[in-house]
This record gives structure tokens, C-alpha cells and sequence, in this order.
């Protein structure tokens, strides 16, 4: 099946990676992109309900070099087999658009409505839609990812928040990478932000802190969104076969703290390199993971023995940088 993803602008190229992640997992492949449309075949297109940097996705039903071409086009397509119910067709006009869409929209609605399909403008049962770029392309919304969803998971929304946590949608990315099917570590976890949304995914979720008041307050989170398959023990992740012993991992994603705001039990450079030596030593697949810009990760992990795939660099405030990996062991 050709789908398409609509993604997020704030990290494009790690939201075309988790685009890339997930079409693994569903045994397809991303082909190319337009902007902010990322298009590719897959078996399974229900994988892509996992996304984090993403606004929706849906199936591709063509690209076109012009508005006549896509009318045409539509007019041969047998609506029935991908309406259900009333629809609406909306129209996005991306940054670099090229092509005159003015009334395109309803000049497509108008060919739909003709087979027979009720159009309901403001609660539509099916969404059309229609994305300008470079090319124009068509598809069927499955599934739009609110804001509002992610909101409910932020930091300060928890039963149990300190200020210092991930975004959601960037928590559920970093897990996507790690290509994770069944399990997952987050070694310093905190609050337990990165478990939440693999949790919520259907994984089964490991959990390290240091401080046994984070430990109770992320058993407290996790309980409160309905995760239920989760090990979080007290623990130093620098040393982590010692607190599950005899235990590997399928996939580790992780924060760790940056040193601007915590005491950390030593030297961060130190702790950054011993932990990711004791990530190495119990990971089987991949590890996603933040370093703060200054910290040398590539240098230090490929040293340890991890092939470093992706980094992608985000700039936070004035005084952090940060750039968000992909390893593999």
C-alpha cells in the first residue's frame, strides 16, 4: 500500500527518520518526500499509528504535475472503495507550492458528490486531501494526531512532574527509532516520559533511576495513562546488568540528565561514556539517545563499539543545544 505522512516542521529530518523507522517495521520502505509530505510503500499502514512528529497520514493515491491531471484522474477512481460515510476534501498548501490550487478543492468534492457521497464540511466521516508542493498529491486521511493528545502526557499534566522532561511527541520518536516491536529500556528515566509513550504503544517497558523518589513517582505516571506491563527498579545506569541481571534488551531509548540543573554523581563526560558502555553491553538492537551539542557522543560510542547511524540537532534555549541519536550495537 502507498502511504503518505504529513510531518512535523520542528525536526523534519528526525520525523523523516521515524517515517523511515516505522515503514521498516511494516515491511515497506520511505521513497521520497515533498517538503513536509513524506510518501513510501508499506504491508502494514497501521504501524504508522505510532508517530510522534507527525500531524496525520493516510493512503497515496497519486502525484500529479497538474491540477487537470489530478481531476482526471479522480474522476476514473471507484470513490466507494475509499469513502465511508459523508466527506470533505481539504486542500494544503505547502511552502513550496507550484501549481495553482485555487478551487481545486471543490472542484474535486463536485466530482466525488457525483458518485453519489454526501459531503459534511464540518464532521466528515472520510477527509480527502489534497498536498501542493513541488508535485500535487492525492490521498485518504486515516488518522490525524491532535495536539491535544500529546498535551495530556507534557510533564506538567503528570500526577507526578519535575519541570526538566521531554516533549511527548519527541519521546514517542526517540522510541520509534530504536525500530522496538517488543520491549524497551530507558536507563535514566525520570518521570518515566519515554515509558509512557512506549507503553501506550504496546510495548513492554524497563525502567532505571537513581533516585528512589522518581522510581514510585513513574510507577504513580505510568499507572495514571493505563501502562501496565512495566519493571522500573531503583538503579545506576552506568551499571546496568547489575540491576537486571542476566538480561538483554531489544531496544534502549533514553534522556539523560544535561548537568544544567541536576547534580550528577560525577563528571557528566564520564558518566555519559560509562553508561554508554553498559548500554552496549545489554542492547541487542538500537539505541536512541540525547547528548547535550558540547559532548562528543560519535567520537566516544563508536570507540565503545556502536555504529552511529543519525544525529539530528536541535536547538532548545539560548544555553542548550542538543542532538538526538540512532546507534546500533
Amino acid at each position: 500500500m502507498m502511504f503518505y505522512v504529513e510531518i512535523l516542521g520542528m525536526l523534519p529530518e528526525m520525523a523523516k527518520a521515524e517515517v523511515r523507522a516505522l515503514s521498516e517495521l511494516g515491511g515497506g520502505e520511505v521513497v521520497g518526500s515533498d517538503y513536509l509530505l513524506v510518501y513510501g510503500n508499506v504491508e502494514d499502514v497501521s504501524v504508522l499509528r505510532r508517530l510522534g512528529l507527525a500531524h496525520e497520514y493516510g493512503i497515496l493515491l497519486g502525484s500529479f504535475d497538474s491540477a487537470q491531471d489530478l481531476l482526471e484522474y479522480s474522476s476514473s477512481l471507484e470513490w466507494n472503495k475509499l469513502i465511508k460515510g459523508t466527506f470533505a476534501v481539504r486542500r494544503e498548501r505547502m511552502i513550496n507550492c507550484s501549481h495553482n490550487v485555487e478551487g481545486l478543492d471543490k472542484k474535486l468534492g463536485a466530482i466525488i458528490h457525483a458518485q453519489g457521497f454526501k459531503v459534511s464540511l464540518s464532521r466528515p466521516d472520510t477527509v480527502v486531501r489534497i498536498y501542493c508542493g513541488e508535485r500535487l498529491w492525492l490521498g485518504v486521511r486515516i488518522r490525524e494526531f491532535r495536539g491535544k493528545e500529546f498535551d495530556a502526557r507534557k510533564a506538567d499534566r503528570r500526577p507526578f512532574s519535575r519541570p526538566i522532561a521531554l516533549p511527548p511527541r519527541i519521546a514517542r520518536a526517540m522510541v520509534n527509532l530504536t525500530r522496538a516491536t517488543r520491549e524497551l529500556l530507558d536507563p535514566f528515566m525520570g518521570t518515566g516520559g519515554m515509558l509512557i509513550e512506549a507503553g501506550l504503544m504496546g510495548l513492554k517497558v524497563y525502567g532505571i533511576d537513581i533516585r528512589e523518589d522518581m522510581v514510585e513517582g513513574a510507577k504513580i505516571n505510568l499507572e495514571h495513562y493505563g501502562v501496565k506491563d512495566y519493571v522500573v527498579k531503583v538503579g545506576d545506569a552506568t551499571r546496568i546488568k547489575e540491576v537486571f541481571p542476566g538480561k538483554t534488551f531489544e531496544a534502549i531509548a533514553t534522556d539523560p540528565p544535561y548537568g544544567t540543573s541536576t547534580t550528577l554523581p560525577m563528571d557528566r563526560d564520564e558518566l555519559y561514556r560509562r553508561a554508554l558502555e553498559s548500554m552496549y553491553e545489554v542492547l541487542e538492537g538500537y539505541l536512541s539517545i540525547a547528548f547535550p551539542a558540547d559532548f562528543d557522543a560519535i567520537d566516544v560510542a563508536e570507540s565503545i563499539g556502536f555504529k552511529v547511524l543519525d544525529r539530528f540537532y536541535q536547538r532548545v534555549h539560548s544555553s542548550l543545544s542538543r542532538y538526538f541519536y540512532v546507534m546500533k550495537t
